[in-house]
């Protein structure tokens, strides 16, 4: 990997780890704060209201800033042109929505839905104002001002949602939180970015951007509607409370799934881009990525697994046990997703969106199959066929890489067994603990000494190479001292 690219990808990698990792760690605060104060309800209702707000999202950029990041001679008029795209799909949407409210809480079974909703769904109105500024700062790999929006967004609507929630405004805190957040992106990302739309609308812009935004359009809307497929199904024939339940666990299992692919979409993509047409550089990258983050990735998980109960009843208290077995079926149905992302990545960097569109039907397919064939024996088998669905998935990525890169899968899988291997042992050997009576908090601290005990004397005794590929990992995601 040339000097300037590496530089431009640690650089990357830094700033979004710092943007993901804080923003996380803050969700994550304010979160327990929350779910220690509201009920598993108030999370199930706006549980059910993010199923539309997330697949409005998807539709109203409609792969358009991936586009815009990828063009390498983008204009201010093609900017412009995406920019009032997005407003007239954000107007016609809300308008649809706010119309279809009473539907939406009948189909639920919640006649409180429709003043949330309605209310809620502001923040698709608000999601144009900003997204062009995020795509011009992420196509100049600006990250360091993502972050700042983000951190700043997140503190202030977070204090104003605790706030809020200690005054018993129940499930108002939670869409307060959600309109005040979007709105403060949009005001920092203005503050960060003077850019102003031209009054143009060109269709050669959309016409040109269409052939690689369209499978990926496809793709990430399959991602939305099958993000929020369960919170759907349990809203829809469970109570609302095991919404709720769900939620929480989603929410956990996802601070880990969206850190590791946020960074990897938002820090690699445009990297990856400035070296499409090199296929050995592309190849040394991948490798390079998928040995650091699966050796980063696979021990975080697999002790979130083996720690889930402690972790659960330490940080939102015992009300929450139930979404401890959700929690650890999500965790380990994600185990692959990183590096199923860098997959994706990889794939949309050559320019074979409608490859990876294919990847993600399939996988789609997958996932709907296991919720027809295991619906009818609960919440748990349900997940334990997304689990499935998910390995299954990521085996047939592999297939793509080796056609795209000429990566054969002897490679792929070494590069993967030889992180997995010690991870398993330190969980395998960790697991005992929870059997054991203790504090439960003092639980937690033993179960982690022993696993990070186990997993760096694995590693440093046995795989004295990965220790150095683990040392540099971990240098690559914290500030670099001459910064």
């Amino acid at each position: 990997m040339g000097d300037n690219l590496k530089k431009n990808m640690i650089g990357a990698l830094t700033w979004s780890a710092v943007n993901t990792f804080g923003v996380q760690l803050l969700q994550l605060v304010i979160g327990i704060i929350l779910a220690r104060v509201l009920m598993p309800t108030d999370f199930g209702i706006i549980g059910i209201l993010f199923v539309f707000t997330s697949i409005s999202g998807v539709l109203i950029d409609g792969g358009l800033a991936q586009g815009l990041i990828r063009k390498k001679d983008a204009t201010n008029e093609d900017f412009s042109t995406v920019f009032f795209l997005n407003l007239f799909v954000s107007i016609l949407l809300y308008v649809l929505l706010y119309v279809s409210a009473p539907l939406i809480a009948r189909f639920f079974a919640q006649p409180a839905l429709v003043t949330y909703s309605r209310v809620l769904f502001i923040i698709i109105l608000i999601f144009p104002f900003y997204l062009i500024q995020q795509a011009q700062l992420l196509k100049k790999l600006q990250h360091k001002t993502i972050a700042t929006v983000n951190i700043i967004s997140v503190s202030v609507s977070g204090t104003v949602a605790i706030i809020l929630a200690f005054k018993d405004f129940g499930v108002w805190a939670l869409v307060i939180q959600q309109i005040c957040f979007h709105s403060m992106r949009w005001i920092t990302y203005t503050f960060f970015v003077r850019w102003k739309p031209l009054f143009v609308f060109t269709k050669s812009t959309i016409k040109d951007l269409w052939k690689f935004s369209l499978p990926l359009l496809g793709q990430t809307s399959l991602n939305a509607l099958f993000g929020q497929i369960y919170f759907i199904i349990i809203g829809r024939f469970y109570p609302l409370q095991q919404v709720g339940y769900f939620t929480q666990a989603n929410k956990y299992s996802e601070t880990v799934n969206y850190a590791a692919q946020n960074i990897l979409s938002i820090g690699t993509f445009p990297v990856l881009s400035t070296i499409q047409d090199d296929k050995e550089k592309l190849l040394s990258v991948y490798r390079k990525l998928i040995t650091s983050v699966s050796i980063i990735t696979f021990p975080f998980v697999v002790f979130l697994i083996v720690a889930a109960e402690p972790i659960v009843v330490t940080l939102i208290t015992e009300k929450w046990l139930p979404s401890v077995v959700l929690l650890q079926l999500l965790l380990f149905a994600n185990l692959f997703s990183p590096m199923f992302t860098i997959n994706i990545n990889i794939l949309n960097a050559q320019g074979f969106s409608n490859i990876s569109l294919k990847l993600e039907l399939i996988k789609k397919s997958l996932i709907a199959v296991s919720i027809l064939v295991c619906f009818s024996f609960g919440i748990k088998a349900m997940l334990a066929g997304f689990v499935l669905a998910n390995f299954l998935a990521y085996s047939i990525s592999m297939v793509s890489i080796k056609r795209s890169l000429l990566h054969y899968y002897r490679h792929q899988i070494k590069d993967l067994i030889s992180n997995l291997v010690p991870t398993i042992i330190s969980g395998l050997l960790t697991l005992p603990i929870h059997y054991i009576e203790m504090n439960i908090t003092l639980k937690l601290i033993v179960q982690g000494t022993v696993f990070l005990g186990v997993f760096f004397i694995v590693i440093k005794l046995f795989l004295p190479e990965k220790w150095g590929a683990f040392r540099q990992a971990v240098l690559n995601i914290n500030f670099r001292k001459n910064k």
